[in-house]
C-alpha cells in the first residue's frame, strides 16, 4: 500500500508539474504576440490562455485534457436547477497516468495596482475559495492589467494584514518556470500557490 501512495504522489507531483509548464508556456506566447488587451475581462483572458495551452504539442504528449469554466459538483440536493449553482473554477486539467486519473484547477483573477476592489477579490473569491475547501487541488493565477507585480501583490498583503491574516501572506518563491510565482500558507490547506502573469508589458 506505501508503495502503491508512493507511486500515485509520483505521478501526482509531476502531473501538477506539467500543468505548470502548460500555463507558463501560453502566458509567454500570449505576451510574445501581444495577444492579451488590458481591458479584457477575466474569462477573456483565461480562453486565450486556454487556447494557448490546447495548441501546445506537450499537452498532447502528455495526455492533458483542458476546459474552462469547469463545474465543481458537489453533494448538495438534487433539485430541478440544481447544476447551475454548482460553483465553476476557470480552468480543469486532467490526465490518466498508469491506472490513476489526475485533476488540477487553476483559478484566475483580474488585478491592477490601484484597484483596491480586485485585490479584495482576489483574497475574497480566490484565496477564500481554496481555504474554505470550494476549491481544492490547484492554484491561483492573477492577471496583472496595471502596474508592477511586486507592488500589486503588497497591496494584497496589506489588505490580508487589515484582515489580521499576516500569516498568510503572499511570499515570492523562486521557482523554474517562473519569476512572478508567489506562495501563502494556511492552517486549513497548507500551501498555496500563486502564478502572477503580468500584461503589462506586452
Amino acid at each position: 500500500m506505501a508503495l502503491d501512495t508512493e507511486i500515485y504522489e509520483g505521478f501526482k507531483n509531476a502531473f501538477h508539474g506539467r500543468c505548470f509548464q502548460l500555463l507558463v508556456d501560453a502566458y509567454q506566447t500570449s505576451v510574445t504576440v501581444k495577444a492579451v488587451q488590458l481591458d479584457w475581462n477575466e474569462n477573456d483572458i483565461s480562453s486565450e490562455l486556454h487556447e494557448c495551452m490546447k495548441k501546445n504539442p506537450l499537452r498532447v504528449k502528455w495526455k492533458i485534457s483542458t476546459n474552462v469554466e469547469a463545474h465543481l459538483p458537489d453533494d448538495r440536493a438534487k433539485i430541478k436547477g440544481f447544476s447551475a449553482t454548482f460553483p465553476r473554477i476557470d480552468f480543469r486539467l486532467t490526465s490518466f497516468i498508469s491506472e490513476y486519473e489526475y485533476d488540477y484547477f487553476f483559478e484566475a483573477k483580474n488585478l491592477k495596482v490601484s484597484d483596491s476592489a480586485l485585490k479584495r477579490r482576489y483574497i475574497d473569491t480566490g484565496i477564500d475559495n481554496f481555504v474554505s475547501g470550494k476549491y481544492s487541488t490547484g492554484c491561483i493565477i492573477g492577471y496583472i492589467l496595471e502596474g508592477a507585480t511586486a507592488d500589486t501583490v503588497t497591496g494584497i498583503n496589506s489588505l490580508l494584514t487589515k484582515d489580521h491574516r499576516d500569516s498568510e501572506s503572499l511570499t515570492v518563491k523562486p521557482h523554474s518556470l517562473h519569476t512572478d510565482y508567489y506562495e501563502s500558507e494556511h492552517s486549513t490547506i497548507g500551501t498555496l500557490k500563486h502564478f502572477m502573469l503580468n500584461f503589462t508589458t506586452t
